[in-house]
């Protein structure tokens, strides 16, 4: 388990910003009642994702996600206070990503009517909370075990590890983004609904949006390693990947 420096608090900080902003902005541009749309807005989220990785891994692990940071410290791959500040720079970066977006699109048409890339439940499951916790969960816990298989598993090669990640997150929005917006990070949630004023019903938001992707992280992360990971760590001091290069530090 690795120590963090206040360079690894900024880099989440900074790539959560980055993260948020450019999918938010995507969605302004492109979201509307067609799916094709939402192909594009996939394909933004996979290739910001793995860019920030790539950028930021050896830094910080680039979580960029509060529910990843919760999953990676109840498998112990991150220290408990670490992962309090990480959550808060993630929250605090997807804050500013949203007034960013809200800056740049003030003038732009039917962007304060998209809630300047907040997500929200669609008509498409008739608003139901249930739904869109399962679509958010399902999301959410493909994305994490995938962390989880090419990022944390010792035994995992780290040379794709990014695209993998980025492509988990790109297909998931491209599924299950019509339905709820594909968020799976209470961060990219939170930061534009609280600039856009576009919870919609804090429990429900609360419920949709943060409570069921950290329920999918936690799910996947503990079923990865129980099943995957655990029987080949017996004597070997658990899942630390030192010196595996690529995507260190994760944990």
């Amino acid at each position: 388990m690795h120590d963090r420096s206040p360079a690894a608090y900024v880099a989440e900080f900074i790539g959560t910003l980055a993260l948020v902003f450019f999918i938010c902005s995507a969605v302004v541009l492109f979201v509307s009642a067609r799916f094709t749309d939402f192909v594009v807005i996939g394909l933004v989220h996979l290739f910001a994702l793995f860019f920030l990785i790539q950028t930021l891994a050896l830094v910080s692990g680039a979580h960029l996600n509060p529910a990843v940071t919760v999953a990676l410290a109840a498998i112990k791959q991150i220290k408990p206070p670490d992962a309090v500040i990480y959550v808060v720079a993630q929250l605090a970066g997807g804050v500013a990503a949203g007034l960013l977006v809200r800056a740049l699109f003030t003038e732009f048409p039917n962007a304060e009517a998209q809630n300047f890339g907040a997500p929200g439940l669609s008509d498409r499951i008739g608003g139901k909370v249930g739904l869109g916790m399962l679509a958010e969960f399902l999301g959410t816990f493909f994305l994490m075990f995938t962390i989880v298989g090419v990022a944390v598993n010792p035994r995992s090669s780290k040379d794709w590890a990014a695209l993998a990640i980025g492509g988990a997150l790109g297909v998931g929005v491209m599924a299950l983004g019509p339905l709820t917006g594909g968020s799976f990070n209470p961060a990219r949630a939170f930061g534009p609904a609280l600039v856009a004023d576009s919870f919609d019903g804090f429990g429900k938001f609360l419920l949709a949006y943060v409570l069921a992707p950290i329920l999918g992280a936690l799910a996947a992360a503990f079923a990865y390693s129980v099943m995957f990971i655990a029987p080949h760590s017996e004597g070997s001091g658990g899942m630390e990947a030192e010196g595996s290069g690529g995507m260190e530090p994760v944990g």
